[in-house]
């Protein structure tokens, strides 16, 4: 099994930064991918970045490229989400979840971080 915390998440104006850290443990070896998701009031949840095992990076929200950076730290088993120049759109529940080798959907979720971006 493997669990995830979300940490940094909270309040800040629009234009502002925040780091949200995920913490992953448990069978790390089973992992292919971290992502961040994210659901806002009403609306679905949408994965907005992933890491893969090798590195790899991909964005899966238009709105967040160029602002929102992925990124691990292996040494200490976290995935980050740098977000700058956040919008008042970018307000939601924010999720990091495992992705397991051979699985086609994320099964491991954290309990998710709230951000909000003010006007």
């Amino acid at each position: 099994q493997v669990q995830l915390v979300e940490s940094g998440g909270g309040w800040v104006q629009a234009g502002g930064s925040l780091r949200l850290s995920c913490a992953v443990s448990g069978n790390i070896d089973d992992i292919a991918a971290v992502g961040w998701h994210r659901q806002a009031p009403v609306k679905q949840r949408e994965l907005v970045a992933l890491i893969t095992r090798i590195g790899a990076i991909g964005y899966a929200l238009d709105s967040v490229k160029g602002r929102f950076t992925i990124s691990r730290d292996d040494a200490n088993n976290t995935v980050y989400l740098q977000m700058t120049r956040l919008k008042p759109e970018d307000t939601a529940v924010y999720y990091c979840a495992a992705l397991r080798r051979g699985a086609t959907r994320y099964d491991s979720w954290g309990r998710g971080i709230q951000v909000t971006v003010s006007s």
